[in-house]
């Protein structure tokens, strides 16, 4: 019997269950049957618009067509009134001089004669009629102003609704990426003059391959692009890939989005360490400011805390740099700091091979900074430059302004004002280590070393700030300096 129940209580929750996704239908049956009716007497009202639009058009034609008709009918007719009025008046004087021409010769045995036909003689030399053409001014021909419409005809009887645009194809062949931008080129299958516009949509992604149904970076859209190509500038590459997709629009509809393609975005990404700042240096994500109470009122506790969760966040981050650099847990404890006179702070993410750049904006107070990098050795009472384990160039603003290149407490004056953006680019294999005037890419120094460990993004500040821009390829510019060789010729390699 209770077996019987519960088989019935499992026959009245599915039939309820059903009850209740058939009333759902059933309402979304109803809510098609309002929208089939609300967007037939949309589109019914916008060919309507359109048909009077072209009828409109076809008006104004006409009418102007008809005017220029009238007035070339208005142009001639004057003309030949024009001409006909002086043939008129001319055959009439000279009848009259005909006339009086007889009546002389009927008389021609009088004294007066000779008098008579010399003055004929002279009025048929100035008589109007010798003195006309008698060739039309204007031809009687209208045909030049006839129309056949056949071809307008032909076409406006294959007038059709718009169909849905095809899925444009990705040419990846023709596609770049360089100097964080991408350029995108893309074809239509087949020739469609009805296209108005594309849209492009694209996330970034730390996964190859076709784009996964879920991401943790939504569609980033780009409409109104009219042409077959589009290029995303200033963007920051701090995953390894980006996916990428394409839809073509008439004036009615929307086509089916391309099939996606995913493109490498190979940059180098990395975060400061905060476990390994001064105590005088406070640092949040890619800023560092200098704060002259920072070591003597933070509460102990609160900063090993603080530590921990800022060496174990860049572990653990999604963000990512080229496959070579190696994200790293410093091993550095809250003791362990750099202390004293070095007011230093490393990057989390290891330079072992391959080339990457990145970008440096100081505060222009900043009364003393340095930039550059270091190995990982570098000790806690060591200020960059001053040994043979960092490599940097440091501004001094205060008492005696300098801007220099050191390395192993060598230092080189540089003839050239400080920029207010800097550009760091390491080729780890080719031992160069080169700074640059970030907005014009003018070479500034090159370090020439081989270095026999990996490396670490590493600064300096004392009383000022700066900010720092990672997820950067290396700027074609400064490639190109280097194959040229630029780098390698300055005259700074005294500080290897």
């Amino acid at each position: 019997m209770e077996d019987q129940r519960e088989a019935l209580r499992k026959i009245i929750t599915t039939l309820a269950v059903k009850n209740e996704e058939t009333q759902t239908f059933i309402y979304s049956l109803k809510q098609m049957l309002l929208n089939v009716e609300a967007n037939s007497a949309k589109v019914q009202e916008d060919l309507e618009a359109e048909f009077q639009s072209l009828m409109s058009v076809l008006e104004e034609l006409k009418e102007s067509m008809l005017m220029k008709i009238k007035q070339d009918r208005a142009s001639r007719t004057y003309e030949l009134q024009n001409q006909l009025a002086a043939c008129t008046r001319a055959l009439e004087s000279s009848e009259e001089l005909l006339e009086t021409a007889n009546q002389t010769l009927q008389a021609a045995d009088s004294a007066d004669f000779p008098q008579a036909a010399k003055q004929i003689k002279d009025g048929v030399t100035m008589a109007p009629a010798f003195r006309l053409s008698l060739k039309a001014k204007v031809s009687d021909n209208m045909s030049h102003l006839m129309v056949d419409f056949a071809q307008e005809r032909q076409m406006l009887q294959t007038l059709k609704f718009l169909p849905v645009p095809s899925a444009p194809i990705i040419d990846l062949a023709e596609s770049l990426v360089a100097d964080n931008c991408v350029t995108l080129v893309w074809r239509m299958p087949d020739e469609d003059s009805k296209i108005d516009h594309y849209v492009l949509e694209y996330r970034r992604t730390n996964f190859e391959g076709p784009p996964r149904l879920k991401e943790d970076h939504p569609w980033m859209v780009v409409e109104g692009i009219r042409h077959t190509e589009h290029t995303l500038t200033g963007l920051k590459f701090d995953m390894k890939y980006m996916n990428f997709r394409v839809k073509a629009c008439n004036k009615a509809v929307a086509g089916e989005f391309s099939e996606p393609v995913t493109l490498e975005t190979p940059a180098f990404m990395f975060r400061l360490d905060g476990s390994t700042s001064h105590q005088n240096l406070r640092v949040e994500d890619l800023s560092v400011e200098w704060d002259a109470m920072g070591g003597k009122v933070q509460d102990i506790k609160a900063r090993e805390k603080e530590g921990k969760g800022r060496t174990a966040s860049p572990v653990n981050s999604p963000a990512r740099g080229t496959p070579s650099p190696k994200r790293m847990s410093s091993g550095r404890g809250g003791r362990d700091r750099f202390t004293a006179e070095s007011y230093t702070v490393l990057g989390d993410t290891l330079i072992d091979s391959g080339e990457h750049y990145w970008e440096v904006r100081f505060e222009p107070d900043s009364k003393a900074f340095g930039l550059g990098v270091a190995y990982r050795s570098l000790g806690r009472f060591e200020q960059l430059g001053k040994t043979a384990a960092s490599w940097c160039l440091h501004a001094n603003n205060w008492l005696q302004a300098s801007f220099t290149a050191k390395h192993a407490n060598k230092v080189k004056v540089l003839d050239s004002p400080v920029p207010d953006c800097l550009g760091v680019h390491c080729d780890f294999h080719q031992g160069l280590l080169s700074f640059y005037n970030a907005r014009t890419k003018q070479l500034l120094h090159t370090f020439k070393a081989k270095f026999t460990q990996p490396l670490l993004p590493a600064f300096t500040v004392w009383c000022g700030s700066f900010q720092v821009t990672t997820g950067l390829q290396v700027p074609s510019a400064v490639r190109c300096l280097q194959k040229r060789g630029s780098a390698t010729s300055s005259s700074n390699t005294s500080l290897t």
